[in-house]
């Protein structure tokens, strides 16, 4: 297989090639890597939740009543009492009638969409989904209909055009995870209704932190009652691991006959339902976790600003410093390493080629000590770099 050795030398050469880096520390807004300390500007456990006594305590005292593992898949034998609890737990905390749990966010967006549509339907995308949307749509074996970023004009173009399909279904990210832009969900919802079709919306990074009570950004645009499917994680401000879908009754009981990565994978461990209901009663009982994230998230976007640096069209708490070249980002986010601070490069093909970028998000555990460091190297990288 010399092909393999090749494709890894052009990698390495055009400076895309990965690396892991091992953390032998908690998820927090300080790592440990090779025994130094870092300051992380990269998690999603953006409420910190990860590390919270009462979550931990939920999940070693569910370990200590239920075991590890669930055992089996959820329609044999893995369905526990702690699964229904917590579906339960978010379909309440969403205002929706049901909920249903997946072991991650992708596999979430895998079951559901490959089981609403299939050969004969339409699937209709944003150009810049998440990569479990797109590869879910590819997939489904639906006729795949791509619309530029946010072009609702195109959109609607697509659904006048399209209308031979039996069904057709638009999903698109709440939060756009490289960009940090939000989804113009009030006017898919129109057109959606206009032209027949149905809405799924990803709230994977908008859950817990968008919107009156958490709940993500379609309770932020008051639409959370036009949308057909609503997707969220557990794996981000929730701070364990997941995926989830509320809707109706009918949507659920569907997806529990329908959805592949549902019915053929092993049901999540209860110490992660334990945890997750206990991140549910915080992020719905304490309101000001959220506000002091906002601030944090404010302080960090007006300095980087102040600085000079182009951070696009984000208006939520992802925040990308363009720079275009991979190598130059790369080299950027090293030099951010070497100075303690740790900032991943974001290069092709997680983004388009010309569009590299450093991607910073913000914990609501980062003191204001932090903040000023990060911006004080972010001068010197702008100054040293571009």
């Amino acid at each position: 297989m010399k092909f393999i050795s090749e494709e890894l030398k052009e990698l390495e050469q055009s400076g895309l090639y990965r690396r892991l880096r091992t953390i032998t520390s908690n998820q927090e807004s300080h790592v440990t890597i090779g025994g130094k300390d870092y300051t992380s500007f990269s998690s999603n456990n953006y409420l910190g939740l990860a590390n919270h006594p009462k979550v931990k305590e939920a999940a070693i005292e569910a370990i200590k009543l239920y075991g590890c593992g669930a055992g089996a898949s959820r329609l044999i034998v893995g369905t526990m009492e702690l699964h229904t609890k917590l579906e339960e737990r978010i379909a309440q905390f969403e205002g929706k009638p049901a909920a249903i749990l997946f072991c991650s966010g992708y596999v979430a967006n895998v079951g559901v969409i490959t089981s609403l549509v299939g050969k004969g339907d339409a699937i209709i995308l944003d150009h810049i989904n998440h990569a479990s949307i797109v590869d879910a749509a590819r997939l489904s074996g639906a006729r795949l209909l791509i619309y530029p970023h946010k072009d609702m004009d195109r959109l609607e173009a697509i659904l006048k055009r399209y209308t031979q399909y039996k069904r057709r279904l638009i999903v698109t990210d709440a939060v756009f995870s490289m960009d940090g832009d939000l989804a113009p969900i009030p006017q898919i919802v129109e057109l959606a209704k206009k032209y027949d079709a149905m809405v799924m919306v990803d709230e994977a990074h908008a859950t817990g932190i968008f919107g009156e009570s958490g709940r993500g950004i379609c309770e932020h645009f008051k639409v959370s009652n036009k949308v057909d499917i609503i997707m969220g994680t557990l794996s981000k401000s929730v701070g364990n691991l997941g995926g989830f879908v509320v809707g109706s009754q009918d949507l659920i009981s569907y997806l529990q006959n329908k959805a592949r990565s549902f019915i053929y994978t092993t049901a999540l461990p209860p110490a992660v339902c334990a945890a997750s209901i206990a991140a549910f009663d915080i992020i719905e009982g304490d309101p000001e976790l959220r506000e002091k994230f906002w601030e944090k998230v404010g302080l960090v976007r007006d300095g980087l600003k102040k600085i000079g640096f182009d951070l696009m069209n984000t208006d939520s708490h992802i925040m990308p410093i363009l720079v275009g070249n991979e190598k130059t980002v790369m080299e950027m986010s090293r030099y951010l390493y070497e100075n303690g601070i740790l900032v991943p490069g974001i290069r092709y093909p997680t983004v388009a080629k010309g569009t590299a970028r450093l991607r910073l998000t913000v914990m609501v555990t980062h003191t204001r000590k932090d903040i000023t460091k990060l911006l004080s190297v972010c001068e010197e990288v702008k100054k040293i770099f571009l």
